[in-house]
This record gives C-alpha cells, structure tokens and sequence, in this order.
C-alpha cells in the first residue's frame, strides 16, 4: 500500500511517500528558516505565502524521486491539525485537489500524533499503551497513547515550549536562530567542574508532587538575569547550564508521568529530539529506571516531515479512517481522530 503525506503546519513544507507505513520511497522537504531568520520566529503570514509558493514543487520532486503516478497512490494524508491556519489551509487544499482528480481517498492526521508514528519508518513497532514525550518549537507535552488515532493529556506546558525557550535564550546570549543547534554547539564545549553548582534554579520546584507540567518561561528570564549580573560568564557554561535546567525538568515530568499512568515504554519525539544531548540523557534516564524509551536516530524523523504523516495515515487508514472533499483544519490539537 502507498501513501503520500503531506505537511505544512508551520514552517516546514514537506511530501513524503510511504510504502506500508514503514518504508519511505520519497522525502523532501522545503525549510523556511531562512524566511524566517531576521524575525528570529515564525510569521505565519510569511510562513503560508511561502507554502502556496512550494508545495507544488516539493510535490512532484516527491512523485519523481519515487517513480510513482498518482494513479498508484491507496491514500493521500494531509495534517489537518495543530498548526498556523493560513499554513494547513495549503496543504489541506493540496490534498483535495488530488482526491477531485484522481479519487484518492484522504486521510487527515492530527499532526502531534504523526511525530509518534515516525519511529515506524526506523523499524520500531510500539506495544500500546505507552507514553508519547513530545518536544518542539510549539509542543512540550506528555500523552498516553492507547492506540494510533488517540491519545490523553498527562502533561502539558503551561507557557513556553523548550523549543522556543532555545530559540530565546539564544536571541539572549547573540546565537542565531534557531537557537537549538547553536546552543547544543556552544554547550558541548564546556566541560563542568567535579561538584560545580548549578547556576540557574530547578525550573517548577514548587509543583505538586502528582502534577506533571511544563514550563520553560521562567528559565528564559532566570538566563537574562544571570548574564545582566554576570556578563563576564562565557557563552559555552550559559549553555550548559540551561540545558541542563531544562532537561532536568523533562526527566522529571516524565518520572510522574510513568507513577500517573504505569505505562513504562515512551516514545520520544519533536524537532527538540535532535538535539544529542537531549537524546543521550533520556536513554541514561530510562536504562536508570528499568524503561524502554524509543527515539528516532535519524534527526530528518525529528523535524516536521511529510513521511510520518503518510505513516500515521497507513494505520488510521487500515481501521477505514478516510473522507472525501469536506474536512476542516483547526489551530486546536486534537486528541481523538478514530
């Protein structure tokens, strides 16, 4: 079975096609980071012009590079949400404009959910249920999953996402955005010293101890304050310091999120992912605590991507999930789609 997935929630423009939900026989992506480099964040204004501007191009690259017709295609997926309206409008209306064509049955897939699903194209068959760690530029959140096409909020943030909180402090300390890259790069350099103290205060101390929350605001200003205070401090032990404030938090919620639901696997997922460290702490973190934690290892599987919508299509299209010409987007996250 084939599908073409297509995606444009935000500020990556992207097709992919799958083969049975685990091969992917194309995959292109149109990245928009340099549109949106001197706002040092996404202008959705610029971010769905930009998308009306490509996506005819990335999808027959797409098309080409698999050697496929569309007549050749069992389902077309499209994110229907969350996301920028003006950017799911685009590929939501891609997508019926193949099925007025050809008659290819649609699948919209909710986009949060699509992350989860990409670890099918490395191999990984997750046992449900489990726990969905989603980290990126909008989304720091916990899920349970019951099954593909549904899922429960364990945790959610409350302002920030960490994502964007890299891309503030990086605006702090005069990296360039996106800040995830930059920080990782600048933090990597510093080595600490045996017993050094944090320098920055554990994010969410106060919170009960069943809750489990987000929160990245707080350590953006605890960063502004330091360097005010501090400016002789380098940029290497900022860095550091803050990630590792912030991935303590995530360590943390994801230890209540396991004694709140009993679930021991987790899937790890989001733009957040590809950062190393991040990864290499969760696997320290899960083999301490006697959890399966599953990754992707190719950070393309990280980013937003038009193969794992087309993943996430295979399966809810399996359970006969599909419509035709009448679906709507949403900015909203959807948490049940079958």
């Amino acid at each position: 079975m084939i599908g073409l997935g297509i995606e444009s929630s935000c500020d990556e423009t992207s097709v992919g096609i799958v083969k049975d939900g685990t091969e992917i026989l194309s995959l292109k992506i149109f990245t928009q980071i340099d549109l949106h480099k001197p706002f040092r964040g996404v202008v959705p204004e610029i971010a769905s012009r930009s998308h009306l501007e490509k996506i005819n191009l990335v999808l027959s690259e797409s098309m080409e590079e698999a050697g496929i017709g569309f007549e050749d295609l069992d389902y077309v997926a499209v994110t229907r949400s969350p996301g920028l309206t003006g950017s799911l409008m685009i590929g939501a209306q891609l997508a019926r404009c193949i099925h007025a064509v050809f008659r290819t049955p649609i699948v919209p897939v909710c986009h949060l959910q699509s992350h989860f699903a990409a670890l099918q194209l490395e191999g990984v068959q997750p046992i449900f249920p489990t726990l969905g760690l989603l980290l990126s530029g909008g989304n720091s959140a916990i899920y349970r999953i019951p099954e593909f096409g549904r899922m429960e909020t364990v945790g959610d943030t409350m302002d920030d996402a960490l994502g964007e909180a890299f891309d503030k402090v990086a605006g702090l300390l005069g990296l360039p955005y996106p800040g995830g890259p930059a920080i990782e790069e600048e933090a990597s350099k510093y080595v600490p010293e045996e017993g050094e103290k944090d320098l920055l205060p554990p994010l969410l101390r106060n919170l009960e101890q069943d809750r489990v929350a987000f929160s990245f605001s707080g350590v953006k200003t605890a960063v502004a304050h330091l360097i005010a205070k501090r400016p002789e401090l380098p940029v290497p032990k900022v860095c550091y310091h803050f990630q590792n404030t912030a991935f303590e938090l995530v360590e943390r919620n994801l230890k209540r999120a396991v004694a709140v639901t009993g679930c021991r696997r987790i899937i790890a997922a989001g733009g957040v992912l590809a950062n190393s460290t991040l990864k290499k702490r969760l696997r320290k973190f899960a083999e301490k605590n006697y959890l399966e934690l599953f990754a992707p290892d190719k950070k393309i599987l990280c980013t937003d991507n038009g193969a794992m919508v087309a993943t996430l299509g295979y399966y809810l299209f399996q359970k006969g999930y599909s419509t035709g010409l009448e679906f709507t987007v949403s900015p909203v996250r959807q948490e049940t789609y079958v």
